[in-house]
């Protein structure tokens, strides 16, 4: 019974990452809520997010996923006033590849090390979704949109990760998920 649910889990994982495929390209002009879901790099950066601070635990199961999101905000700013012009794509593709070697690698790290670093990716994110707000929509409807899609993305990945390590080979199962985030890292800093 709980192998099927592992596999459950992952199957739901991957299917989810091959619905939001054909939402690949950025520039999206609608709201908040479908932002973060319109490229893989966003989508698993935020999975793996709630992956690693599961894997982690402890404290870093929410200070994780709260500096992605509190850095988010600050970075989402910094967008929404065009302070500056352009998102460092760059290390939008750089946080999927890191986040999902340091789940493969599956070190215990201080939460305060995890957060920090976490926290430098969720500005690069909030940037990217700054700048490209749909000029139609209210800036603080549009964060509070990306936030919230964030956040429902962290859970998925954290409860999964969870959940997964209640089996005995769970830990294996999750490094398993981090090297092919890792792989498609790589991919995305290729492209």
């Amino acid at each position: 019974m709980r192998n099927r649910l592992d596999q459950a889990i992952i199957q739901s994982f991957l299917l989810f990452v091959m619905v939001s495929a054909p939402c690949w390209g950025h520039g999206f002009g609608g709201n908040g809520l479908l932002h973060p879901l319109t490229g893989p790099d966003h989508v698993l950066a935020m999975l793996a997010v709630g992956i690693w601070s599961a894997q982690v635990g402890g404290l870093a199961l929410y200070m994780v996923p709260g500096c992605f999101l509190g850095m988010m905000v600050v970075g989402g700013l910094v967008g929404l006033c065009q302070l500056v012009e352009q998102s460092s794509e760059l290390m939008i593709a750089l946080s999927v590849l890191v986040v999902g070697g340091a789940i493969l690698l599956d070190r215990r790290i201080s939460g305060w090390i995890t957060s920090v670093g976490v926290g430098s990716f969720g500005f690069s994110h909030g940037l990217a979704h700054g700048l490209e707000m749909n000029q139609t929509v209210t800036p603080i409807t549009y964060m509070i949109g990306f936030l919230i899609t964030t956040l429902g993305l962290h859970l998925i990945g954290a409860v999964g990760a969870l959940l997964l390590l209640e089996d005995k080979h769970g830990r294996r199962y999750i490094q398993l998920l981090g090297a092919g985030i890792g792989l498609l890292g790589v991919w995305l800093l290729l492209k």
